[in-house]
């Protein structure tokens, strides 16, 4: 390790309770997307407990900034710190102490943890500020969940000095104590659209005077699996989900209308482009086989993340000098669930960081994210704050 990265280690790990409570409250008192107007509030009590000035962005987010006085060589430098804090609507059903006090709403992501590994850096590095030149924007995303928080904090123009962005998740699949940091696609476009169809109406026993859109619809969905084994390389990952289907009024009526929601996840703009065009294509040309008629409406929640290879390259180097080689995964299959820090990377180059939070002794630790017993082993916290810390200091000051 660095001098620096020493100092700022140091004090990561004597702040780990300090973090495991923030964790813990946040835990406690989880808020969906577009509604963390009290996790907004536990962020700012934090931040003025700390002596920061910030702001709220994004509706229910906060934004703050720490100017480093350490003198920079050449230029000063500038990076975004992201964390998102949004909750899912899941009963928890884990037995930890600290669980969800709200029925029906849950940290079963851990945004909890993001969120209060992205507070311990913000006291480590104000605290600190000898340390590093340049600047650090953090920002406390609202509404990952649903695609939201990432585009207006970008509209918006507030990270726009930033030559890095910088952001971590936890790994429910991933050791605690090891970190993730690979190029390339690592998370999937997430899409979503609804399919409307239009038939006519008429007795079933006379279906050649009717249009049957329920038929429609069902060609439809056998056809969206096709577009994917035979319109697209197995090379590539492609996938069309329909989870909704609704068609008709009674069992002895051809179906008038019918309406079907799903989504797309691809890893690539140009495949995501693609396979849209050809999804619509399908509808149209499909009710238009059968006599009716198709539109389709679309949703973008969020682009492929793309890890930029050059900010990918520090973040290891500084992640190696900090936990060992061993401890960093630079290769490992990309993932069909969405994140959109992959705007924050469109915007301003950047890296996502996956967190290793799974310890087989603890079961719940081990389970998928979204679950209702998912939990993190509270070390991951330590790995996360630090990282956020130290590759921050790491790129302001030139040596990454």
């Amino acid at each position: 390790m660095t001098e620096t990265q020493k100092a700022l280690y140091e004090a990561v790990l004597r702040d780990h309770k300090y973090v495991v409570s923030l964790r813990r409250a946040f835990h406690q008192h989880p808020e969906l997307a577009r509604e963390e107007f009290e996790t907004q509030a536990m962020i700012e009590r934090e931040l003025d407990g700390l002596g920061l000035s910030h702001r709220r962005i994004a509706e229910t987010g906060v934004l703050a900034e720490i100017t480093g006085t350490a003198e920079a060589e050449g230029a000063p430098r500038c990076i975004v710190l992201r964390a998102d804090i949004d909750a899912l609507p899941i009963t928890e059903e884990n037995g930890a102490p600290y669980r969800s006090l709200t029925p029906g709403k849950m940290h079963a992501c851990g945004h909890d943890a993001h969120n209060a590994a992205l507070i311990g850096a913000a006291r480590v590095l104000a605290a600190n500020r000898h340390l590093f030149s340049g600047k650090v924007i953090m920002t406390w995303q609202p509404g990952e969940e649903v695609g939201y928080g990432a585009r207006p904090i970008i509209a918006s123009g507030a990270i726009d000095e930033a030559g890095r962005s910088f952001g971590v998740h936890m790994a429910s699949n991933v050791p605690v104590g090891s970190v993730v940091l690979m190029p390339g696609p690592n998370n999937a476009s997430v899409d979503w659209f609804r399919i409307r169809v239009h038939g006519l109406g008429a007795h079933v026993s006379t279906p050649d005077l009717g249009v049957d859109a329920a038929y429609i619809a069902s060609q439809i969905v056998v056809g969206a699996q096709a577009l994917v084994t035979r319109r697209t390389s197995p090379m590539d990952n492609v996938l069309i989900g329909i989870g909704k289907i609704t068609a008709g009024t009674t069992y002895n009526i051809v179906a008038q209308e019918a309406e079907l929601e799903g989504t797309i996840r691809v890893l690539t703009p140009e495949l995501r482009k693609a396979t849209k065009e050809r999804l619509e294509a399908l509808a149209v040309q499909t009710a238009a086989l059968y006599g009716g008629t198709a539109e389709v409406e679309w949703k973008d929640f969020t682009s492929p993340l793309l890890n930029d290879p050059i900010a990918t390259a520090e973040a290891q180097k500084t992640a190696v000098s900090l936990f060992g080689e061993e401890r960093v995964i630079r290769a490992r299959e990309p993932a069909l669930g969405g994140d959109d820090f992959a705007e924050f990377i469109l915007r301003v180059p950047g890296v996502y960081a996956y967190i290793g939070s799974s310890n087989p002794e603890k079961p719940d630790t081990c389970v998928a994210h979204h679950n209702s017993h998912f939990d993190i082993d509270e070390d991951a916290l330590t790995v996360a704050a630090a990282l956020y810390a130290c590759y921050a200091a790491d790129y302001l000051n030139g040596e990454v």
